[in-house]
C-alpha cells in the first residue's frame, strides 16, 4: 500500500491536472485506432488488387505460348483427336479459364489422381484471346492416356444471341467474379455440351488429389447439382443466404429462406438431362435480369448459383472438397490430407506472392517448373 502510496504521490506532483492528461490520452487512443482502421483499408484495397492483377511471369508464359502457337503449320496446331470424346460412357470434367498454368494444375492433378486416366475427357473452354496458349500448352504437355479438349467460347455463335452481360451499375464492375464471361458460362452447360448426360465442373483454382471418378456414381437424389455444403459441422466457410443476398427485396425474400444450407463451387457434379428438362438456364436468366433492375446480390456468379440451383442441390460428403485455402491460413493438415479436392478459393491463389505459402507445396507439385518458358518468365 505504501508503495501505491508514493507512487501516486508522484504521478500527481508530475501530472497535476489528471482531466486534462485523460483527454490527451483518449485523443492518441482515438487517432491510434484511426490510423490502425486507414492501414486495414489500405491492406484490403492492396490484396484485392493484386488479386486481380495477372503476375507478369503469367503474362509472358502466355505470350511465349501463343506465339510458338502461329509459328506452327495449320496442321500442327491440332490436339491428338479422340473419336469418342463424346462418349456418355467416359468421365468428362470442364474447366473455364484464362490461366494457362492454373488450368494445367487443374488438368495434370486430375490426370495423375486418377485410376483409370484412360477413360477422362478434359474440356477447357477459354476465350479467343488466350485459346492459343492454351492450346500450345497441351500440345507440348499432353496428358498421360486422357483427352484434352479446348473450347473458344467466341466460336459458340449461339451463345451470342442467348447472353445478355449483366449491368454492372452497383456492382465493382473490375471484379472478374461478376465481369468474367467465363464465369457466367457455367450456365450454358447444357447448350455447350447438348450429348452429355453428366460433367464434372471444376474450378481453375483447385487441385485434385484423389480419384473423382466416384462422382459419376453418387446418387444425387434427383438434383441437378451435387455439391458440397457450407452448413456441415463448423465450416468457417459457411454463408447466410442474406449475406451475398438482398432477402429484403420481396421478389427474394419470397423465394429464398435464410436459414437454407448455402454451398460453394469448386467440384460440382451437374446431371444435365435433369437441367434440360427443369430448363435451369432460363431460371438462371431470369435471376440476371431482374438483377440489372435492381440490387439483388452482391458481386459474384456464387449467389447467381444459389438461386438457379435453389432446392436443386445435393450435398456431397464433405471429403471431397476442402476450401478456403485463398483466404483462411488455419486449416488442419488432416483435412487437407483426407480431402479429394483442395480449393483455393479467395484472392490468395497460389500462382500470387500473397498466396498463403504453406499451402502452396500442394500447387507447386503439378507445375513443370523445368519448362524453359516458365524458367525464362521467372515463374518459380
Amino acid at each position: 500500500m505504501r508503495s501505491m502510496e508514493n507512487s501516486l504521490q508522484k504521478s500527481a506532483r508530475i501530472y497535476p491536472d489528471c482531466c486534462s492528461m485523460v483527454k490527451k490520452l483518449r485523443a492518441m487512443a482515438d487517432n491510434a485506432e484511426e490510423l490502425v482502421r486507414v492501414q486495414k483499408e489500405q491492406e484490403s484495397f492492396l490484396v484485392q488488387l493484386a488479386g486481380r492483377t495477372t503476375p507478369k511471369g503469367l503474362h509472358c508464359l502466355s505470350m511465349r505460348l501463343t506465339a510458338e502457337y502461329f509459328a506452327l503449320n495449320p496442321e500442327e496446331r491440332k490436339l491428338p483427336s479422340n473419336p469418342d470424346v463424346h462418349d456418355s460412357n467416359l468421365y468428362h470434367f470442364v474447366v473455364f479459364s484464362d490461366n494457362v498454368l492454373a488450368c494445367s494444375v487443374v488438368v495434370d492433378s486430375t490426370v495423375s489422381s486418377a485410376k483409370a486416366p484412360g477413360k477422362i475427357v478434359f474440356h477447357v473452354v477459354t476465350d479467343s484471346l488466350n485459346f492459343a496458349a492454351l492450346s500450345m500448352w497441351f500440345i507440348l504437355h499432353p496428358p498421360k492416356k486422357a483427352s484434352v479438349q479446348i473450347h473458344n467460347m467466341d466460336n459458340f455463335d449461339w451463345f451470342t444471341n442467348k447472353y445478355d452481360p449483366p449491368n454492372t451499375d452497383g456492382h465493382d464492375s473490375q471484379d472478374p467474379r461478376y465481369s468474367s464471361t467465363l464465369n457466367h458460362l457455367r450456365f450454358y452447360l447444357p447448350d455447350i455440351f447438348p450429348t452429355l448426360n453428366k460433367i464434372v465442373l471444376l474450378d481453375h483454382d483447385v487441385v485434385v488429389r484423389k480419384d473423382l471418378t466416384h462422382l459419376w456414381r453418387v446418387n444425387m437424389m434427383g438434383k441437378v447439382n451435387g455439391a458440397v455444403k457450407t452448413c456441415q459441422g463448423n465450416d468457417p466457410a459457411f454463408r447466410r443466404m442474406n449475406l451475398l443476398l438482398n432477402l429484403s427485396d420481396p421478389t427474394v425474400g419470397k423465394i429464398f429462406s435464410n436459414e437454407a444450407c448455402t454451398w460453394v463451387f469448386g467440384v460440382n457434379v451437374f446431371d444435365l438431362q435433369k437441367w434440360r428438362k427443369r430448363n435451369l438456364t432460363s431460371v438462371y436468366n431470369k435471376y440476371l435480369q431482374l438483377g440489372k433492375k435492381k440490387p439483388m446480390w452482391k458481386a459474384g456468379t456464387l449467389p447467381l448459383g444459389w438461386m438457379t440451383f435453389y432446392n436443386q442441390t445435393m450435398g456431397l460428403d464433405q471429403k471431397w472438397q476442402i476450401h478456403g485455402l485463398g483466404y483462411h491460413s488455419s486449416i488442419k493438415q488432416e483435412d487437407i490430407e483426407r480431402a479429394a479436392v483442395i480449393h483455393y478459393d479467395g484472392v490468395m491463389k497460389p500462382w500470387l506472392d500473397i498466396g498463403i505459402e504453406k499451402y502452396k507445396t500442394y500447387w507447386r507439385k503439378h507445375v513443370y517448373f523445368n519448362h524453359p518458358y516458365l524458367q525464362q518468365c521467372n515463374i518459380a
